[in-house]
């Protein structure tokens, strides 16, 4: 069969061109995530520098949220009210990843508190920070600590290459940005996560709205990367904490949905309802998600902590 030269050149031209448009969205993600790994790097500093408390009012943008032992709250007006410059907080980030239109990210890991206020006692954890680009400055949305019990080493480094599988996972872009895909979607699915914990377990429905590559934050436990092992650390840890029957209730508290609609995260609270004979479970999450392949959102990085 004989082809025409014009057919050839014409497929020729759009080879070049899908492998143009890859290689430019490829160096865009590279150059966001270098961003965010300088901005986060620099916030680290300036904590060092000049304190924790002037470092956060620095960062912290509006309608930013941290937790505390009651849940999420208003983390400027926590961070104006509150004096914490005599704790010491050092971190560095372990991975980051961020959208495809560089306005939405994460960053993650270990982390060392001093608090000199009495005897200088010494903390270790991962946090895991919530960034939004609003111009072209990245501010912090919300943070949530990991605590656990003995040292970490702060000899970490990140690599965007840790991130090259989550974007296989992701939906094509064209396909995000569905007029159907919305935030509400987004809040759809964090509810019907919690309401999947309640008839599967917390593994099974971890392993069902979770990423191939998840990963997991959880108090006194490593991080667990990989949708196996990380949903198996997920159930175990709610099978721990429940030690009842009593359904979870989830109450979503807020999030945001990244300009390229393929990443967006979710915070709340979730608790079980139990009598004043039962301590109950109560945490708050906090909680990174992509849109898959299948347009169906999936939990990217999963972080809960106890509340009291």
């Amino acid at each position: 069969m004989k082809i025409e030269p014009a057919i050839v050149a014409s497929f020729s031209c759009l080879s070049l061109l899908i492998t143009s448009l890859v290689f430019s969205q490829e160096r865009d993600q590279r150059q966001y995530w270098l961003d965010l790994a300088a901005a986060d790097q620099i916030y680290a500093d300036r904590s060092a520098e000049i304190g924790r408390t002037r470092a956060f009012l620095e960062f912290l943008g509006e309608g930013s949220i941290v937790f505390r032992e009651n849940g999420p709250v208003d983390a400027l007006e926590e961070y104006r009210a509150a004096d914490f410059e005599r704790d010491q907080l050092t971190w560095e980030s372990h991975y980051i990843d961020v959208s495809r239109d560089g306005d939405l990210g994460l960053t993650a890991g270990p982390y060392t508190s001093v608090d000199e206020s009495g005897e200088g006692l010494e903390f270790f954890g991962h946090l895991v920070s919530i960034w939004k680009k609003t111009g072209e400055r990245w501010e912090l949305m919300a943070d949530m600590v990991a605590p656990i019990p003995g040292y970490l080493s702060l000899d970490v480094e990140p690599s965007s290459e840790d991130t090259l599988p989550v974007f296989e996972e992701t939906a094509h872009p064209v396909l995000a940005m569905s007029e159907d895909n919305t935030m509400q979607n987004l809040i759809d699915a964090d509810n019907l996560f919690g309401l999947s914990i309640n008839f599967r377990g917390g593994q099974r429905a971890l392993l069902r709205y979770g990423l191939e590559n998840s990963r997991v934050y959880l108090p006194n436990m490593g991080p667990a990367v990989g949708a196996e092992v990380a949903s198996s650390v997920y159930g175990a840890y709610l099978d721990e904490e429940l030690r009842t029957t009593n359904p979870i209730s989830l109450t979503h508290r807020g999030g945001f949905l990244s300009s390229s609609k393929e990443m967006g995260y979710t915070y709340g609270t979730m608790a079980t309802t139990t009598d004043e004979s039962e301590p109950g479970f109560r945490a708050a999450y906090l909680r990174l998600w992509r849109l898959n392949e299948v347009n169906e959102w999936r939990i990217a990085v999963e972080v809960l902590n106890p509340m009291y």
